[in-house]
């Protein structure tokens, strides 16, 4: 029998604790992360979130032993795949996944990395003064040339698509530019709730653009009980509105006088009598 070092015996058990004491468990990718980023991320999120960094294997033996007692949350291992770190908390996936998208930041690229976005370069003028930066430039594909004392971009250009791999001298020219195009942060890959497992996908919610859907969805629906004449709250007082002018409007043109239709009647009144004069004046 193959003799199993105690420290993964430990580490298996301390994870499955920390999974039991929480009613949300998750694994997030921790790749690219610098360990000074992932420090200070680890701190912004203390008291909120627990994170604990784990060998892969152990993670898949951790979350079997689990699943004895949090049914579903074996689910989990599907999202094991590259750098990954468990984390426990008390905050519900999608506000969890909120606090993780909140930890990203921009850094400048070193060359070797794949691109997030697309890097372009902009023409227009620099700050930098003839010298060997413009054969940086160059040689990363860049179209500069000198110009009045200044180097300048001559036209836009694509250095990196989205997906391919930022070679060295593209990383160095694009770091004199200003352009961080490396986004670092944890990322959520997966969590579990009360037996259900939720993928990536579902977690990460556009905010501005449900609540645009919502806000359109609310006009539609409004919409639609005033045409139905559907009695609710939003939509009695707008009826009580359109009764009340419907009944003026009816009142006023049938000549019925009554409190509410005597002041407009005595001004229609007075106009059409000044109306008489005017018209018995002219001749």
């Amino acid at each position: 029998m193959a003799h199993v070092a105690q420290w993964k015996k430990k580490n298996v058990k301390d994870a499955v604790e920390l999974m039991k004491s929480q009613p949300v468990v998750g694994l997030v990718d921790v790749s690219r992360i610098p360990a000074k980023q992932f420090q200070q991320i680890r701190k912004k999120l203390r008291g909120k979130v627990d994170i604990v960094v784990s060998k892969n294997n152990l993670l898949k033996i951790a979350l079997k032993e689990a699943s004895k007692e949090m049914k579903g949350i074996e689910g989990l291992e599907n999202f094991i795949d590259g750098q990954r770190a468990l984390v426990t908390t008390s905050l519900n996936p999608f506000r969890l996944c909120r606090e993780f998208e909140a930890t990203k930041t921009k850094m400048a690229a070193r060359g070797g990395e794949i691109a997030d976005e697309e890097i372009t370069i902009k023409e227009g003028d620099t700050d930098f003064k003839p010298g060997p930066v413009i054969g940086e430039f160059q040689k990363a594909g860049i179209p500069a040339a000198i110009q009045k004392g200044k180097i300048v971009i001559k036209s836009d250009c694509t250095l990196v698509k989205k997906g391919e791999k930022i070679s060295r001298d593209v990383a160095n020219a694009i770091t004199k530019l200003e352009i961080l195009p490396i986004t670092v942060g944890l990322e959520l890959m997966g969590a579990y709730e009360d037996g259900a497992v939720f993928e990536r996908a579902s977690l990460v919610i556009d905010e501005a653009a449900q609540m645009e859907q919502i806000i359109t969805a609310s006009t539609w629906a409004h919409n639609l009980a005033l045409n139905i004449g559907y009695p609710n709250k939003r939509t009695i007082p707008i009826f009580i509105t359109k009764a009340h002018h419907e009944a003026m409007s009816l009142g006023l043109n049938a000549k019925v006088v009554n409190k509410e239709t005597a002041p407009y009647l005595l001004q229609l009144a007075q106009a059409q009598s000044l109306s008489l004069r005017s018209r018995t004046e002219s001749k």
